[in-house]
């Protein structure tokens, strides 16, 4: 009997906080994606109920996924063991008077080369780094950076950091109150591409894009992918990390794909292998490094981000209030 109880005990702890299972609905382009996902795997359901998530974010060191629910200015975690738990309230507005904006909170999450949490602050209009161990978080923070020339940043919606510790990250006006260009709060005169580096140097990569989104950087080549959310160009596109206000290349443009598709280029994260897992039209898109659509995930509706865990068997993802993942080849 006692050896029978150590075998169930995990099983329940585990079982307890998924939800449900649903049927995958995957689109095959190219065969490789059967090396990458089963087309028999589940999608399960880890969180309901929430309003809009983002930044999805697995740290492996405390066995927790962090992500953000915007609109409440709260960032959450989920554990095996404890479900659904606040993890840090405010995430991404820390001012006294109740925010203008609709969407105060924070939005894309990251770990620096050291293994702090970084956040993209909507509220706030600034990349920032919480002054806490991740195991005991508290909202305080320090400004990484929040103008550009002496003027306001809009609002940092995702992030990346490359080997050498250059912080990459895209400005859209989302977090702004109209969430537009002519916003009377908006103090830069477009929406950036950026890069931070180790000495605090403030750089442009791209004024080009409308809507820069979700950011990621290549481990092979260097080159920086972004998604553009822009319904007019929903594009992913590719930067070079060594120039500065440059005209950006097409990496993937899914235009003539669409038809009627619910969503736009937003969060995506590249595997160690170089697959690139990007949240789209329709769901999730993935490409190889040379940006062969291999195929797409399906979902009914919008899906915000994606991450990975460091092992790479799963696929988070934040499906408008919902968390699901899926289990990886």
């Amino acid at each position: 009997m006692y050896l029978i109880l150590l075998f169930i005990f995990p099983f329940k702890m585990y079982a307890q906080n998924i939800l449900r299972s649903e049927p995958l609905k995957i689109e095959i382009h190219d065969a490789e994606l059967r090396k990458i996902v089963d087309s028999d795997a589940k999608v399960e359901v880890l969180v309901e109920g929430l309003r809009w998530t983002e930044g999805p974010l697995w740290v492996e060191r405390e066995k927790m996924l962090l992500f953000s629910e915007i609109p409440s200015n709260t960032v959450y975690k989920w554990t095996y063991a404890k479900g659904l738990e606040i993890y840090l309230r405010p995430s991404g507005y820390t001012g006294t008077v109740q925010s203008p904006t609709r969407e105060p909170g924070s939005n894309g999450l990251i770990l620096d080369n050291k293994g702090n949490l970084v956040l993209c602050q909507h509220g706030d209009r600034c990349m920032a780094k919480m002054e806490a161990a991740l195991n005991t978080p508290k909202s305080q923070f320090v400004t990484l950076v929040d103008r550009y020339n002496k003027l306001r940043l809009n609002s940092p919606n995702d992030a990346v950091y490359d080997k050498k510790g250059n912080l990459y990250f895209t400005d859209p006006p989302y977090g702004l109150p109209t969430q537009g260009d002519s916003d009377p709060s908006k103090e830069i005169d477009f929406n950036g591409v950026f890069v931070l580096t180790p000495k605090g140097k403030l750089n442009v990569l791209s004024k080009e894009l409308t809507r820069p989104n979700g950011i990621a950087v290549f481990s092979s080549t260097k080159k920086v992918l972004v998604a553009n959310s822009d319904p007019k160009a929903p594009i992913w596109y590719l930067l070079d990390p060594n120039k500065l206000n440059q005209k950006p290349q097409i990496f993937y443009n899914p235009t003539n794909e669409l038809k009627g598709e619910g969503g736009l280029p937003d969060g995506l994260k590249i595997s160690k292998k170089e697959f690139v897992f990007a949240s789209g039209p329709g769901g999730v898109w993935i490409f190889d490094h040379k940006a062969k659509l291999l195929g797409r995930i399906r979902f009914n509706s919008p899906v915000s981000n994606v991450a990975l865990s460091d092992d790479e068997n799963f696929l988070y993802l934040t499906n408008t209030g919902r968390i699901v993942r899926i289990p990886l080849n």
